[in-house]
């Protein structure tokens, strides 16, 4: 099954919201980091990371569209292999990206009850991004720049959409050529929802 919708955009960028914003638009199921824990993907990313060929198909057989991390990663290659897929490159603010970095995802304390095999694809996926340093301000907030436009340099600008936690239904829709539902945006994943999922055991 082919992915009608690529997330090029790194976590903590809104992709939990769009995640629920595609699926309510009749693009999922989605593809997201909870699937790596639902599905017990760990070990499936860990070959990716480690440069094995995947079979990506297979990856994500019965997905409709894929956002956030693990798969942002892979938005290249992906885009290749599915050539008529969009592609969207969720951003915010670089400060307040960094600061919720460090409250949620980098911050190592939340990782602590995670299994061997998701610590180590969280370490391979990190450290080829961010050569293991994650909580130096200007080295990460430059690496999530650098991504970001070499994002922007990849994906021809008539496939891409640069969507921002706040621009609402209107240019999504657009972009995806789909109705604008009634409903308000999703909007998720609040640090503080985060860190509640967390002590929780997600």
């Amino acid at each position: 099954m082919p992915l009608k919708v690529i997330g090029a955009g790194l976590g903590r960028t809104g992709t939990l919201s769009l995640k629920f914003a595609l699926e309510q638009l009749g693009l999922g199921p989605c593809y997201h980091m909870m699937e790596v824990f639902r599905l017990n993907h760990a070990t499936v990313w860990n070959r990716a990371f480690s440069g094995e060929t995947m079979d990506w198909e297979q990856v994500f057989e019965g997905f409709h569209s894929a956002v956030d991390w693990p798969s942002a990663a892979f938005y290249r290659e992906h885009a290749e292999l599915w050539p008529d897929a969009r592609v969207i490159l969720t951003v915010r603010d670089p400060d307040s990206w960094f600061k919720s970095t460090q409250e949620t995802i980098f911050r190592e304390t939340n990782h602590a009850s995670a299994s061997p095999e998701w610590t180590e694809m969280f370490h391979k996926m990190v450290d080829q991004k961010f050569g293991g340093d994650l909580h130096t301000r200007d080295h990460v907030i430059d690496v999530y720049e650098r991504h970001n436009d070499e994002v922007r340099r990849t994906i021809p600008a008539e496939r891409l959409l640069e969507y921002r936690p706040g621009d609402g239904w209107e240019p999504l829709c657009r972009f995806l050529g789909v109705a604008v539902p009634e409903t308000p945006y999703p909007k998720t994943n609040s640090t503080e929802e985060f860190q509640a999922r967390v002590a929780a055991g997600r």
